[in-house]
């Protein structure tokens, strides 16, 4: 994959997910473009001092003037990779009305708003570009998602918006697609669930190839996909 030259927005770019698609992007060629909530993001990101790394610090996705100023900063955009979210399990009686909405927020709030602000900046060149989302498992398989309802119903509203976004602007040369994992073995994952088989779980890092194919030029046809990255889990 050859992404010499070609600029990307990564959401969530800091996290351990976000960390191995940087990563992956800037080994081909890719200028990555990494908003951070906090300084302190920031500092622990381990490619921040790459060259080809451009870190944003203070931009806060779920105000739309935040995004949309991130977006107009980025020079001929070319993809918008949305890692940025956040997962709350809990039983119904148990989940309040604020707890549904800071996940609609974190989860697909961010996204549209992100959505939005890379179709308007993509708009403004003729090589169409690439939009990567990330919906769950438990977007696709409901039965799997008792004890976490606001988490999925979150995450299946994603997985809506990629595929009715995919229907919109493909005529513009856009491609849009998400991806859906399962549990990514991840330190945190491991330390909540120490029991479990990790040997199953999806690597961050081979997840990191399958968004990075989807963000490529290389994709020239896959669009309007939820894919699945299970793993063996």
């Amino acid at each position: 994959m050859d992404f010499r030259d070609r600029h990307v927005v990564v959401t969530g770019g800091a996290g351990a997910l976000g960390t191995a698609v940087v990563g992956t992007l800037i080994a081909a060629g890719a200028v990555c473009h990494v908003p951070c909530l906090t300084a302190a993001d920031a500092e622990r990101f381990p490619h921040r001092n790459h060259p080809q790394v451009k870190l944003v610090v203070g931009v806060d996705l779920v105000d739309e003037a935040a995004v949309s100023g991130l977006y107009d900063a980025v020079p001929a955009l070319w993809a918008s990779i949305h890692l940025a979210g956040g997962f709350s399990a809990a039983p119904i009686g148990e989940t309040r009305k604020a707890d549904l909405t800071r996940q609609l927020d974190m989860n697909l709030v961010t996204c549209f708003l992100c959505c939005r602000a890379a179709v308007t900046a993509m708009m403004r060149h003729t090589a169409g570009g690439r939009i990567v989302n990330v919906a769950a498992r438990s977007a696709l398989e409901w039965r799997t998602a008792a004890g976490m309802t606001a988490y999925a119903a979150s995450k299946a509203a994603v997985a809506a918006l990629t595929v009715a976004l995919a229907e919109e602007v493909v005529g513009h040369g856009v491609l849009v697609n998400a991806i859906a994992p399962s549990i990514l073995d991840t330190p945190a994952n491991r330390q909540a669930m120490p029991k479990a088989d990790h040997t199953a779980w999806p690597k961050v890092e081979e997840v990191a190839h399958t968004i990075a194919f989807l963000a490529s030029p290389d994709n020239r046809v896959t669009r309007g996909s939820v894919v699945a990255v299970y793993g063996k889990s």
